[in-house]
């Protein structure tokens, strides 16, 4: 019934701002000593585990290959629902996202995205290119990147992806980064984004495909790139879609570290 799932998106609300305030003292003071150092991202894997607790939704994360936790990479997932943020949160490497810059104007929360995450004005050309210049300084220090290369929930018609924008392949190709695909294949049936506000209770699954390598690629080579991203985030999309998850979801692998 449509007033218990609105019920149900309340209660998740108030959840998911409950843990970020109890624990935005412990965000403030380790922003201070140091804003992306680990003591950062190990709080922000702590939120994510206690969100998704306290609204009794389990998620599954699968790893065609183990990650390193020396290596950064570029985790490139597919984006049709503002859970896909939350779950991500449970990524083992220190990561930062890059999202809109309208995140940040977000009281209490955009102080912490400010300082933390990447934000960009994609109606302004010169954010875009102030922002590949941030990313490629995290990269530098050894942080990894989390990018909705679709530009955001741009989709239409979910699980068929809009097209992707190439600032992804661009930081990978420039700063030689592997790319790691990542599928989050029923987010769009737990919280549409649509006018309802209205979630539904499913497990939620995330799995991330072997990294693409970039060594030795050069920009000519970012059509290609960005199209083998692609591709392989289709293909799981449509074969875990809505009316198959029974079907393949134990095919999915064996589940990983996070």
């Amino acid at each position: 019934m449509i007033w218990m799932r609105r019920a149900y998106s309340l209660y998740v609300l108030i959840c998911f701002s409950l843990v970020f305030l109890l624990l935005m003292p412990f965000f403030f003071i380790a922003i201070q000593l140091n804003h992306r150092g680990k003591v950062v991202f190990f709080i922000n894997r702590i939120w994510a585990v206690a969100f998704f607790a306290m609204i009794g939704m389990p998620n599954r994360y699968y790893y065609r290959e183990k990650l390193k936790s020396n290596q950064n990479y570029i985790f490139c997932a597919n984006h049709f629902s503002y859970l896909d943020i939350p779950i991500l949160g449970r990524i083992p490497n220190d990561a930062i996202y890059v999202g809109k810059s309208s995140l940040s104007k977000i009281p209490v929360f955009g102080y912490m995205f400010r300082r933390i995450h990447l934000g960009v004005n994609r109606e302004n050309p010169k954010s875009f290119y102030t922002l590949l210049e941030r990313a490629k300084e995290a990269l530098d220090h050894g942080k990894s990147l989390i990018i909705f290369p679709e530009g955001g929930i741009m989709a239409k018609n979910p699980p068929e992806m809009a097209r992707f924008k190439d600032g992804a392949f661009r930081l990978a190709i420039e700063k030689q980064a592997p790319i790691v695909p990542v599928i989050i294949p029923y987010n769009w049936l737990i919280l549409p984004d649509d006018d309802t506000f209205a979630m539904r209770w499913h497990k939620s699954v995330v799995i991330f495909e072997k990294p693409v390598a970039t060594e030795g690629l050069t920009l000519d080579d970012l059509p290609k790139l960005k199209e083998q991203v692609y591709q392989i985030i289709d293909q799981e999309l449509r074969k875990l879609s809505h009316e198959n998850r029974q079907r393949y979801a134990p095919q999915i692998g064996t589940p990983g570290q996070a």
